[in-house]
């Protein structure tokens, strides 16, 4: 038996989320007595691949195939399937992203496996194996069972953290049969953002609502972000209204996001706002009604117009840098 980790690349480098999910793919292999076995998709150099294990993986089946250049969620579960038979796998673990989200519902269908989404946390229990979730947009936790042999994971993102544990680890060439039957979506060009920091990947994100009345007052929001090293985002009002690009629209239609600090600028806290940010390790909001919703989830609240309590935290971040 093994615990298996898909781990996603971006131009052939790992990120934090990839680390993460290796560390907790590491605590519930030490909880079972077994193993992590890391499972890496494209074109991945080898000093990459070892850092897998100082966050606990023995081994990496490393697959670099052409035909996989791209993500390809049919051809990717196969890839998966055939991972999780060579190792034995009984646990398998995805990012709770679109990619981990994709693969790992196909993959709970191809192998009749249990699956629970968006977990926070180890499991609480191996017998029966019970995973724990935030339920009713954060407003409480679930305890999913999962009664198959084989049980599927994705993980929130900065719910678990890097744990670093040194081992040895094996890199191993890994050759899947991939048939042309699951390759019928073809990716003829791709079109990235560049000059920004991607929300998904932001430790800090800075975010306006309504309350900034309009775009010409976004300066603040993006002069605050550069000092912060943040990513900047809005609400669905927002973009709906072309104050800002779609892409940074974070709430449950938009973009799901879980940073470390999150900043509310003029934002109410609708309930889909909030299903999508309440995975933030903090969140402090700025809004003049103190009734606001936005509140209630809030870490840090400071009740005031938003144009006026943001220059104010601007200089004092300023002031806060030059010491």
């Amino acid at each position: 038996m093994s615990v298996l980790v898909y781990t996603e690349n971006w131009d052939g480098k790992f990120k934090k989320v990839t680390f993460e999910l290796v560390s907790y793919a590491q605590e519930i292999a030490k909880k079972l007595g077994t193993s992590v076995v890391a499972l890496s998709i494209g074109n991945v150099n080898d000093e990459q691949l070892k850092a897998l294990g100082n966050y606990g993986a023995t081994k990496v089946l490393n697959v670099q195939d052409d035909k996989l250049k791209w993500l390809n969620n049919q051809a990717y579960t196969s890839v998966v399937a055939q991972a999780v038979a060579k190792e034995n796998a009984n646990v398998i673990i995805f990012a709770h992203n679109n990619s981990g989200k994709a693969i790992a519902s196909r993959l709970s269908v191809r192998l009749k496996a249990g699956l629970a989404t968006g977990a926070t946390a180890v499991p609480s229990s191996f017998d029966p194996f019970t995973v724990t979730k935030k339920v009713f947009t954060s407003k409480a936790l679930g305890n999913i069972v999962i009664k198959t042999p084989v049980r599927i994971i994705t993980l929130l993102q900065n719910a678990f953290g890097l744990i670093e544990s040194k081992v040895e680890v094996a890199v191993e060439a890994f050759q899947p049969e991939v048939k042309d039957s699951e390759l019928k979506t073809v990716v003829k060009e791709v079109n990235k953002i560049t000059g920004k920091i991607l929300l998904t990947d932001a430790e800090i994100v800075v975010s306006g609502g309504r309350g900034m009345k309009g775009p010409e007052n976004w300066g603040p929001i993006e002069e605050l972000a550069a000092l912060l090293g943040a990513g900047t985002a809005c609400s669905r009002p927002v973009s709906d209204e072309g104050w800002r690009p779609h892409d940074e629209h974070t709430g449950q239609t938009g973009k799901v996001i879980a940073p470390n600090l999150y900043f509310a600028c003029g934002i109410s806290g609708a309930i889909q706002h909030l299903g999508g940010i309440s995975g933030s390790k903090c969140i402090v909001a700025i809004n003049k009604d103190p009734d606001a919703p936005i509140f209630e989830a809030a870490d840090y609240g400071i009740v005031g117009d938003v144009l006026k309590v943001l220059p104010e935290l601007i200089a004092a971040v300023k002031e806060l840098k030059a010491q």
